[in-house]
């Protein structure tokens, strides 16, 4: 990921923030038919390994699973975004020499990637990632809730997925590399936005 050093995020708390508020990131593989990728809910196991363990599934239709991959994968999970409008600047004001951007957070994670069907770890697996998502719920559904004979025929319609994090690559683009009054002037322009990405944006914008 192409990072200027003003963008670059190489705080740990920030980037494991940023995987756990995704909840929803894109696996890539690069194969010998082709590049795949599939959108897939994942969760981070950080008491495993160097720099933690992605986990996750996919339908055991996907081929994704059943071509090699070539090298290491690559995970994408993307924080809150915004398009950024020159008219936010003091700048348009002082010189009209500015353009729109996007502003945007990212964090990209590499590492092998590996698939396994055994009934047991799939079932841990998809029982961690729902108690992960209906934790917050008043009433939240588990896995136990259906009939076990219903969940094992569900458990061999998919394939887990492990990825061990080699490196971790952070990028937060928040107009770090404008004025204090261009920034300013983002955050007051995002926090108005009717779109909450948006407004969640508006709280990255260093104003300082």
């Amino acid at each position: 990921m192409y990072t200027p050093p003003a963008f670059r995020d190489d705080d740990r708390h920030s980037i494991v923030a940023t995987i756990r508020g995704a909840r929803l990131a894109h696996v890539v593989t690069t194969t010998e038919a082709g590049v795949l990728a599939t959108p897939l809910p994942l969760f981070l196991d950080e008491n495993e390994g160097e720099h933690g363990v992605l986990y996750g599934h996919l339908a055991k239709a996907n081929p994704q699973w059943r071509e090699p991959a070539l090298g290491e994968g690559l995970a994408i999970f993307m924080g809150p975004d915004a398009y950024i409008t020159p008219s936010w600047y003091e700048t348009k004001r002082e010189t009209g020499k500015v353009v729109p951007t996007w502003n945007y957070v990212a964090v990209h994670a590499y590492g092998p990637v590996e698939f396994f069907d055994d009934a047991a770890r799939l079932l841990d697996l998809v029982t961690r990632l729902t108690d992960l998502h209906e934790g917050e719920r008043p009433a939240p559904w588990a896995v136990s809730d259906a009939p076990s004979d219903f969940i094992q025929a569900q458990l061999r319609g998919i394939v887990g997925l492990r990825m061990p994090i080699t490196r971790l690559e952070g990028k937060r683009k928040m107009s770090q590399n404008r004025s204090a009054s261009d920034r300013a002037g983002v955050a007051a322009g995002l926090a108005d936005s009717p779109r909450p990405t948006e407004r969640a944006a508006a709280a990255l914008v260093p104003v300082d």
